[in-house]
């Protein structure tokens, strides 16, 4: 038998449907059907949490569904009953691996990871954020978005298990690091400075001195300060 020939760019039907007659595309259709229900019916069995924010346990069970699907939906020498079984093993192991951590703290901890303390008192724990990966840019963005201005206004933040946060706001927000973005100077021209304290730009420590200080930060040992802030009326 002759070798096919190779592959051109002008070949447009081979482009558009490969090997596959057109009645594949009505497979592929009803295949898809299949393989939606069959997610839709994964993920229920997984529970109400996969319609939000999922953990680490959730997330591997999720790909592994979205993995076992991808090509039975496109190959047609490959049938439904494979990601059948592969769907029908996640959601048995993961019910399975969801009631022993329920009964074990430490297996709960060691799968879906712990809640950490970013901030306390208005001053980031930088080795825990560096700990979690956590950067300076999306902690102040995080805190932006509940409308605050600057680290003085919380009193705790938690970085939850699954990568949300938790946050408790100071019932009398004391002075502290501006987190309004450096380049927004006209914004930042309108947050009242206090004299006679000082940021850390590092960790958001607040200092009492006269001037700048000169001193290394007890914190987190960075040299740099900037004027702390309060809130504009």
């Amino acid at each position: 038998m002759p070798p096919p020939p190779p592959p051109h760019i002008t070949d447009y039907m081979r482009i558009l449907m490969g090997d596959v007659p057109w009645s594949f595309l009505l497979e592929c259709s009803l295949r898809l059907v299949a393989m939606y229900l069959l997610l839709l019916t994964g993920l229920r069995l997984m529970g109400k949490r996969q319609a939000g924010q999922v953990s680490r346990t959730e997330l591997a069970g999720l790909v592994s569904i979205a993995v076992s699907i991808g090509i039975p939906l496109l190959s047609p020498d490959r049938g439904l009953l494979a990601p059948i079984a592969i769907v029908a093993t996640v959601v048995v192991l993961h019910r399975f691996v969801t009631r022993w951590a329920a009964h074990r703290p430490t297996a709960e901890r060691l799968l879906q990871g712990t809640v950490t303390t970013v901030v306390v008192d208005g001053v980031m724990q930088l080795p825990i954020m560096e700990r979690v990966v956590l950067s300076r840019e999306r902690l102040f963005a995080q805190l932006r978005g509940d409308s605050l201005e600057h680290l003085g206004q919380v009193k705790r933040l938690y970085m939850e298990a699954n990568g949300t946060f938790s946050m408790v706001e100071a019932d009398e927000p004391a002075p502290g690091l501006s987190i309004v973005p450096g380049w927004d100077e006209d914004f930042r021209k309108l947050q009242p400075v206090v004299a006679g304290k000082f940021a850390c730009v590092a960790c958001g420590y607040v200092e009492d001195a006269p001037q700048s200080p000169t001193k290394d930060c007890p914190c987190c040992h960075a040299s740099a300060w900037h004027p702390a802030v309060e809130v504009i009326k």
